[in-house]
């Protein structure tokens, strides 16, 4: 750094910018424990271009500054990153007005103009990949080769829907009468207020803005507090590719601001839908809020998925499974398994292997180290929840066969729990954290009986080689999305939704840009037979 010039110090952080880039740099330092080796005493920075590191609100094409700012911390240090503009409702209100006055514009494209737009910008996400991941470990803790496969993930979100904005298709339906023609027209829906998590902050924004502009929509993005480098990046790049101002709007803002601000995106007559990624309980008080405007609405909400392992299953491939659907981003997924359960023969055999493989493949520490496979959770009260979760279970008489300690910071030590019940905690809430709990059945209904009882039914997963039963289980679990003998299963080209109160609506997939299209029904009457 000898060329560079600091610009800000502050908690024992320094800046610099030198050759258009952005540093940061800060150390980590973790007690270790026996069997999970932690990160100790390291610098970690944060290195990208100065270009993708904005801090104030998208509007209409322009930066716009709030009257106040929030921090964004660093979940694995607690560390200061960055400043941004605390939009409120004034501004939310002027980025609803900038989309409604593109909409009438954007919507004229001709599908292959906005496929063009939404094409570039998908070339822009890969060109960036390394920045774009460096700020979602920073920002989330995700390691980096998640956050480098969550860049690829988002990236596809708008590759997919740059390909379905020329296959929206309506219909000709033969009439009854001579002497009419009957058609059903697709038209975009209007403004889409999308209100997104922040545990993929790039991938749940281009899923539902690449289908939503794809359809002629415009939409104003409310990214989550915790996370909101990642949207004015994209915003950045959306810009660079071509998107007309007003198109694609960001506003950021702190937790006290954002039930004012998700109020306007809520209710403004201007604003014809609300697309929402989060917990079941907000997204009730966001469907009460568009109710009031009948907006279209969709919700892809809390999870609480089963991952089931018959006798007949592979045992091997069964934990493999279970390692990618319980540990990636630390359990901070919506469609984690956060109920294990394993029928009694091979009950003790998986367990002992998968003791083995956490032992093996699990190190926690900071996401941007090359080792590292567990970052932090998203904050204290993330870790605090893991750390009830198990004191309920041990109290009720689980036992703890790895990890189990809450630790400094943010950071939890990856759980396997034997001797399980209904009755504890661990399986009757969403965890969002590395807790493995493993219940004992001994047959398939009463597996799907367990499984079922939930109301909320988004992903399952379970693992078996009788073909009978796989045929059996999927289609009685009650959920929207099944692994079979597969522990990840997102993709843009599949649909994405649950059933019960996981959400109404899909994303991905063909039907997709269906959530962001109104039908119109033409009747072509006084023709000639």
């Amino acid at each position: 750094f000898r060329d560079s010039i600091p610009i800000e110090t502050s908690c024992g952080q320094r800046y610099y910018r030198a050759m258009g880039s952005f540093c940061l740099l800060r150390s980590l330092c973790l007690p270790r424990q026996v069997g999970l080796p932690l990160v100790m005493h390291r610098q970690y920075s944060l290195d990208i271009s100065a270009q993708l590191l904005r801090t104030q609100g998208y509007v209409n094409g322009q930066w716009i500054n709030a009257p106040s700012t929030f921090p964004v911390l660093d979940p694995a240090t607690g560390e200061e990153i960055a400043k941004v503009a605390d939009c409120g409702p004034a501004e939310a209100k002027l980025a609803v007005d900038a989309a409604y006055k593109a909409f009438y514009s954007w919507k004229q494209h001709t599908a292959k103009e906005r496929s063009v737009l939404l094409r570039k910008w998908y070339d822009l996400l890969t060109l960036n990949k390394d920045d774009l991941a460096k700020l979602i470990t920073f920002e989330c803790g995700k390691p980096m080769k998640e956050s480098l496969g969550e860049i690829a993930y988002a990236a596809g979100f708008l590759e997919w829907f740059s390909e379905e904005a020329r296959r929206v298709y309506g219909d000709v339906v033969p009439s009854a009468a001579k002497d009419r023609r009957i058609l059903l027209l697709k038209q975009p829906v209007g403004v889409a207020s999308i209100i997104t998590p922040w545990n993929f902050p790039s991938a749940m924004i281009t899923r539902k803005v690449g289908a939503a502009l794809a359809a002629g929509c415009t939409v104003v993005v409310k990214p989550a507090e915790d996370t909101p480098l990642s949207a004015l990046a994209l915003a950045e790049l959306a810009s660079q590719a071509g998107i007309p101002a007003g198109v694609f709007n960001v506003v950021p803002c702190s937790r006290e601001k954002t039930p004012s601000v998700g109020t306007v995106l809520c209710t403004d007559p201007l604003v014809g839908k609300v697309s929402f990624t989060g917990s079941t309980a907000t997204g009730k008080i966001l469907l009460k809020l568009a109710a009031d405007t009948v907006k279209r609405v969709s919700m892809e909400l809390g999870g609480h998925a089963p991952f089931i392992v018959f006798d007949s299953a592979d045992v091997d491939k069964a934990v493999a499974g279970a390692m990618n659907s319980k540990f990636r981003n630390s359990g901070q997924t919506c469609v984690c398994s956060n109920r294990f359960l394993v029928q009694s023969r091979i009950h003790d055999c998986f367990i002992e292997k998968l003791g083995k493989a956490m032992d093996a493949e699990l190190r926690l520490g900071h996401g941007s180290d090359p080792n590292t496979t567990q970052g932090p959770l998203i904050n204290v009260r993330a870790s605090e929840k893991v750390e009830h979760q198990v004191m309920d279970a041990v109290s009720q008489g689980a036992k703890v066969l790895r990890g189990g300690k809450r630790l400094d910071g943010s950071f939890h030590q990856p759980t396997l729990l034997a001797d399980v019940t209904t009755d504890m905690l661990c399986t009757r809430e969403e965890t969002f954290g590395p807790l493995l709990p493993v219940i004992r059945f001994s047959t398939e209904e009463e597996a799907l009986a367990i499984a079922n009882a939930s109301h909320v039914g988004l992903a399952g997963y379970f693992f078996s080689q009788d073909v009978s039963q796989i045929w059996r289980v999927a289609e009685n679990l009650e959920v929207g999305m099944v692994g079979v003998n597969e522990g990840l299963l997102s993709t843009p080209e599949a649909s994405f939704g649950g059933v019960k109160q996981s959400g109404l609506g899909r994303e991905g997939s063909k039907y997709g840009i269906e959530e962001y299209l109104d039908v119109k029904y033409m009747c072509f009457g006084g023709l000639t037979p």
